[in-house]
């Protein structure tokens, strides 16, 4: 096999590189023909957390596919929210319901919704033991998606199952951002410090807050990226970032965070990134294999840093799936599902 330098080519070269032509043969597939729009009801596992579908929605309006979130009520839906949601009794007719995991939310709206054909899509990262629930949807799951071979493996043990996994990258890596990092800035990752009734948390934020003020005292800018969930309160201190995680790794000479579903998409910007740790944490080893290096104590932050590296070529490619057109072959995949119109 040809060594591949990876210093020398954009992210998207060596991602494109390693996984092959074949693999993002489907990118330019032409969506199915169909007499009328595909109309899809998503339920995830974090009942509300609609950052999970806004990615696809530009491609399924193109596409001529109906997104509509399944929610338990709007009381958690900003106004101006852009997914489409709705309650089981207020949702609207559909060829497919798609479950992002066998959360009880989940399970509850593929009972609900027993006469559809059900797909399962990981939007997010799961843990690679099978979940209790699991065992209730496999009879009736017809396709299931996710977004790299790495991802796919460990979806298919959290559902117990031996079906195919349709690889279709991740629909942020489908605009990633171009590289320009600002020296001496540190993008810190954060995961959720608090449980609430959208999902739940992760362990080791007191860690990375303690490793955030070695950083700063230790002279670099930190710069911080915030779940969608987490309390931007116990980060004021720090300039928060105006956008995305993704999005804001581009200006970051390394990122260190709580290992979560983003971790590989950053590592397909071309930041390299560390992990912190906690024993009680548990995340599938995909995402510990694109960081350089993993720490449980903060006085190792500095040191971790500024010795952050990207992983090899392999185990980016395993890791981040094919990118460019992502969302557009999830979407045909779910057109695809044995007894959808």
């Amino acid at each position: 096999m040809t060594e591949i330098n990876m210093s020398s080519l954009p992210r998207r070269t060596v991602l494109v590189g390693a996984l092959g032509a074949a693999a993002l043969a489907a990118t330019a597939a032409p969506a199915s023909a169909s007499s009328r729009p595909l109309r899809v009801l998503i339920a995830t596992n974090e009942p509300w957390g609609t950052y999970h579908v806004s990615p696809l929605l530009a491609e399924a309006a193109a596409r001529g596919v109906r997104l509509t979130q399944l929610v338990p009520d709007r009381s958690r839906i900003a106004p101006d929210d852009p997914v489409p949601v709705a309650t089981p009794d207020t949702a609207p007719r559909a060829d497919l319901l798609v479950v992002t995991g066998a959360g009880d939310w989940p399970l509850e709206c593929a009972a609900r919704f027993r006469h559809l054909p059900l797909a399962a899509s990981s939007l997010a990262y799961l843990g690679p033991d099978e979940a209790p629930g699991a065992k209730r949807l496999r009879p009736r799951l017809r396709t299931v998606t996710s977004s790299s071979d790495a991802e796919a493996r460990s979806f298919a043990s959290y559902l117990g199952t031996r079906r195919r996994v349709h690889v279709v990258g991740s629909p942020q890596t489908d605009d990633l951002p171009r590289r320009a990092p600002e020296s001496g800035l540190v993008l810190v990752v954060t995961s959720v410090t608090h449980p609430d009734g959208t999902g739940g948390a992760a362990p080791g934020t007191e860690l990375l807050l303690a490793s955030a003020a070695r950083l700063k005292d230790a002279g670099k800018h930190v710069l911080v990226g915030l779940h969608p969930r987490e309390d931007p309160e116990l980060w004021r201190q720090y300039e928060i970032s105006a956008v995305p995680t993704l999005q804001a790794s581009a200006r970051a000479e390394a990122a260190i965070g709580i290992p979560g579903t983003v971790f590989p998409l950053i590592a397909a910007v071309g930041t390299p990134l560390v992990g912190c740790t906690d024993p009680a944490l548990e995340v599938p080893g995909y995402l510990l294999s694109v960081c350089s290096s993993t720490i449980t104590d903060a006085a190792d932050a500095a040191g971790a840093v500024s010795g952050a590296h990207l992983p090899d070529a392999s185990v980016l490619a395993d890791a981040v799936g094919p990118v460019g057109g992502s969302a557009a072959r999830l979407l045909e995949a779910w057109r695809r599902t044995p007894g959808v119109h």
